[in-house]
């Protein structure tokens, strides 16, 4: 049981640290412009230097969500694992992590809004670029989600004995 607690904490620090990453960096999606590879994110467009993104009126409430998704995540990440320490050293033997569980299927869904507005509103045709593809910003976003729901499912289940 202890392994299975520890392995749980390493992927949920892994996840929480795969978030920042994926929310910080600019490399959502990356093509190549007139002026060589461009890669934009949730915050900046870079091509040899990196400006503020630009985005029509009516991308720019989509952008605004999908910013504000993705910082909820992390901050329900986080705070699912402050509450896993402490519920680790308070809980009774027998008890279920719910409280974390529920955290962290909160952050699952903050992850799946936040991401799912990117890849509806923010694809390639948005800026002048050929061949647009995913970055790792994008992907490492995706494992996060995958990440977040099977924790999340796990502390649901897991029993402290």
């Amino acid at each position: 049981m202890l392994v299975l607690l520890a392995g749980i904490f390493v992927v949920h620090i892994a996840t929480v640290i795969m978030l920042f990453v994926s929310t910080i960096a600019n490399v959502w999606m990356v093509g190549t412009s007139n002026f060589g590879t461009a890669s934009w994110g949730l915050w900046l467009l870079c091509n040899k230097t990196c400006q503020q993104m630009t985005v029509s009126s009516s991308d720019e409430a989509s952008l605004k969500a999908a910013q504000a998704f993705m910082i909820l995540s992390i901050i329900f990440s986080v705070i699912a694992l402050v509450m896993f320490i402490v519920q680790l050293f308070t809980l009774e033997k027998g008890k279920r992590f719910y409280i974390t569980g529920a955290i962290m299927l909160v952050c699952w869904m903050c992850i799946l809004i936040g991401v799912s507005i990117y890849t509806a509103r923010f694809t390639g045709k948005m800026f002048q670029v050929t061949r647009p593809h995913h970055g790792y910003c994008f992907i490492l976003a995706w494992i996060c989600f995958c990440f977040s729901f099977i924790i999340s499912i796990l502390y649901l289940v897991l029993r402290k004995k």
